[in-house]
């Protein structure tokens, strides 16, 4: 395993967790971001952390993996849930356990904050890699389909 340090994200590593972004909805989605839009969404999740927090991945200095955690406030378990956005890791880091190190530094995170009922997250339907990196980390399928209304 990759030995990196996990922080909470600053505002000079806004520029990154931009392009980590956009390579992430290029690579996924086949999608194209607008830099500017997602500049001023980053900065804003940075500046304000009742929105959500990213935590960055580092190796020798370098921001090599990112995640976001945003919240929803669920009444049936009177609780936050943790949803897990933006995950990247860049791709000469990737299979080296990047992501499993930003995921249980969120879980710990998670213990330790009271009032967090649970941590969810999306994944492409034909994302099979991804989906089977998440089962190892003991997440399951909860059997919910998730559908939208985009403005």
């Amino acid at each position: 395993m990759l030995e990196v340090e996990i922080r909470t994200a600053r505002p000079h590593d806004c520029d990154v967790i931009v392009d980590y972004n956009c390579r992430l909805a290029e690579e996924t989605e086949s999608k194209t971001l607008d830099r500017e839009t997602v500049f001023k969404g980053v900065t804003t999740v940075i500046s304000d952390n009742r929105k959500g927090r990213y935590f960055v991945a580092c190796h020798n200095g370098q921001v090599v993996g990112q995640l976001m955690h945003t919240y929803e406030w669920s009444d049936w378990r009177n609780g936050d849930i943790w949803w897990i956005q933006s995950v990247y890791v860049n791709a000469g880091f990737r299979r080296q356990g990047v992501y499993r190190q930003l995921y249980e530094h969120l879980s710990r995170q998670a213990e330790s904050s009271a009032g967090v009922a649970g941590i969810r997250l999306y994944v492409e339907v034909e994302n099979d890699r991804a989906q089977a990196t998440y089962e190892s980390l003991g997440m399951r399928k909860p059997g919910y389909l998730v559908m939208e209304s985009i403005r």
